[in-house]
């Protein structure tokens, strides 16, 4: 093994550990951020870049051009679908109003849409509705 093929492969174990990293943020983010918008950002930005970077030490350790050309097409195919499917979940929690209001301020999307003639779904009750302990006294 040349001094160079060393380097290599070294640099690439070194950015699949970072891109483990950064994917095992990502899991512990959808575990512990408080609502789906929050969570949406824990799915795909880290998690792509983590790919990404895992990719990138895959390529550099295996040094083939046929393996990286299939790892280029999977990071090409990541970053084409996280966004789409991070911006298909926020428009979904957002019309359903499945996401805390209480960190969400202020909503600039809700006038747009009411001008437009969109009503959202009714969500989870407001603070008013709650007696001190924290139950809902609507029933």
């Amino acid at each position: 093994m040349t001094g160079q093929a060393s380097v290599l492969d070294l640099i690439g174990a070194a950015l699949v550990l970072v891109g483990i990293l950064l994917c095992l943020i990502a899991a512990i983010g959808l575990l512990r951020l408080p609502d789906v918008l929050s969570r949406m950002h824990a799915a795909t930005k880290p998690q792509t870049l983590g790919l990404i970077v895992l990719l990138t030490g895959l390529g550099m350790s295996l040094r083939d051009p046929k393996v990286i050309g299939l790892l280029v097409l999977v990071a090409a195919l990541q970053l084409l679908t996280a966004p789409i499917s991070a911006h298909l979940v926020a428009r979904t929690a957002y019309r359903t109003r499945q996401f805390r209001t209480d960190i969400t301020h202020p909503d600039q999307l809700d006038s747009d849409l009411s001008r437009a003639g969109f009503e959202l779904v009714p969500g989870e009750p407001e603070d008013d509705e709650t007696d001190d302990t924290g139950t809902d006294d609507r029933a």
